[in-house]
């Protein structure tokens, strides 16, 4: 059985709001669409990133991100994908990037949608997975996605965690040891 996740209803532009979070540690953080101007403080600072949240993220080792991966990451095709970005609060292009959530229409389903999720630990632990998420099923809602999926590796134990606090059902990817795939029915 397959959890439902309910979402209010908002304007097509307030899901394009930016919010300012205060977090536990003092900082400050804005929760915003990303823009092209976020290619260069991505790429720039993809090297303070641990090894394991590279592998938690993109499932393998990489040491950096393409010129394309980055241009996809921050170009979203606005009927196909979306990208919420918690950054300082600076302008696009000046502020360094906490935590990244996308998500992307299957291309044989477009009531399906795979997303990702990287929070660095500079600012783990400290909801903005949460508040990402639910920023990502909020568009689903709006766009006609009735489901959301992503593959976790099992031993991602924050990710398994929100998973399941948000209403998302896991399953072992048969031929693929170590990963689960959780998916989200959304109303």
């Amino acid at each position: 059985m397959t959890a439902v996740f309910r979402t209010r209803r908002s304007d097509l532009a307030d899901l394009y709001r930016i919010e300012t979070l205060g977090l536990a540690n003092g900082r400050r953080v804005q929760i915003r669409p990303i823009a092209p101007l976020d290619a260069v403080p991505i790429a720039s600072s993809f090297h303070l990133l641990n090894e394991d949240e590279v592998r938690k993220r993109f499932l393998h080792p990489i040491k950096a991100l393409s010129e394309e991966h980055l241009y996809q990451l921050t170009h979203p095709d606005p009927d196909r994908a979306f990208v919420v970005v918690a950054s300082e609060p600076l302008p696009p292009g000046d502020a360094m990037i906490g935590a990244v959530a996308r998500l992307a229409r299957d291309d044989d389903n477009r009531s399906r949608a795979e997303f990702g999720l990287l929070v660095t630990h500079f600012v783990a632990g400290m909801g903005l997975g949460r508040v990402l998420m639910q920023r990502l099923i909020e568009w689903c809602a709006r766009h006609g996605v009735r489901e959301l999926w992503g593959d976790v590796m099992d031993d991602n134990e924050p990710m398994l965690r929100l998973a399941a606090s948000l209403g998302f059902h896991r399953e072992a990817i048969l031929g693929s040891p170590g990963l689960f795939r959780i998916t989200l029915a959304i109303a």
